[in-house]
């Protein structure tokens, strides 16, 4: 079923953005050699908590931890624990918050200490596929837009891998909702779908420096590549609306990113500075 939200229950979930944007800037600051994948998550449910808010993945399906860390070949869903990260090393972080019931979903990759050229490219590739994806949510285009756009700029940056088994997805009272939103160009299932003001998304492009091929470990959780390649991933929460794609979790709503390519996003929205106003404000 796919939930469709009023402009006041849109103005919630970007609440919930915000604080997951705050997060993510928090967690890029903190990622450095020496420092363990719990202690990022540790700091990440600091953080979601002092404003009020609360983590959408601690117990998620079982899920134990408020962020997902993925380090090198794992693909998403990495869980934290005493892995120490070195120098050299690419980790995703995923983060989710729920403000009123209302989530927010975004994600980062970060390269540890000395910068690789070669991965700082794939960091780049998968972060444009994913403007590119979110330039592509306005109203009247449809799901497989979406795809398009993201897997054309993958392929306009070199020959990369994109998993096909994982993507983007509906989110509102639940994590996760209809539709699928996939990171490639079909209109096979929902894909064909139009997209209408009033629906929120998470795009969310992952890509690897080998084959899309993935496998899931024996946690049950954490996906990686099936050829040992390393992998990136980036994330974003956006709204549909008349005036064009709002990104509920970046803290200029998308302003920057989005007009390079599409003429700017909605509206004037507050920064990540004024999330604990925002969220103690609303209650």
């Amino acid at each position: 079923m796919v939930e469709m939200k009023t402009e006041a229950e849109i103005q919630r979930m970007r609440q919930a953005g915000l604080v997951v944007a705050r997060t993510l800037e928090v967690l890029r600051g903190a990622v450095a050699p020496g420092v363990t994948t719990r202690e990022l998550d540790e700091l990440a449910e600091e953080t979601i908590r002092a404003t009020s808010a609360q983590p959408s993945f601690l117990g998620y399906h079982g899920f134990p931890a408020c962020i997902c860390t993925s380090v090198n070949d794992e693909v998403v869903h990495g869980i934290p624990g005493d892995r120490v990260l070195r120098t050299g090393d690419v980790v995703s972080i995923d983060c989710g918050a729920i403000v009123d019931g209302w989530h927010g979903d975004a994600a980062i990759t970060v390269l540890v200490g000395a910068i690789d050229a070669g991965l700082q490219r794939l960091l780049e590739v998968t972060e444009e596929s994913l403007w590119c994806g979110l330039a592509a949510a306005a109203a009247g285009s449809r799901i497989s837009d979406i795809g398009k756009a993201v897997e054309d700029a993958v392929r306009a940056g070199g020959k990369y891998g994109i998993p096909r088994e994982y993507g983007g997805h509906g989110i509102g009272t639940a994590m996760h909702q209809e539709p699928f939103v996939p990171n490639y160009a079909t209109r096979r299932g929902g894909a064909g779908r139009e997209l209408v003001a009033g629906l929120v998304l998470a795009v969310e492009p992952m890509v690897t420096t080998g084959s899309h091929r993935s496998r899931v470990l024996d946690d049950e959780w954490t996906v990686v590549t099936k050829d040992g390649s390393v992998a990136a991933h980036f994330e974003h929460t956006v709204a549909i609306t008349a005036r064009g794609p709002w990104v509920l979790t970046a803290a200029d709503g998308g302003r920057q990113r989005l007009g390079e390519r599409y003429g700017g996003p909605v509206e004037e929205t507050a920064g990540v500075g004024e999330v604990s106003r925002v969220v103690d404000d609303d209650g």
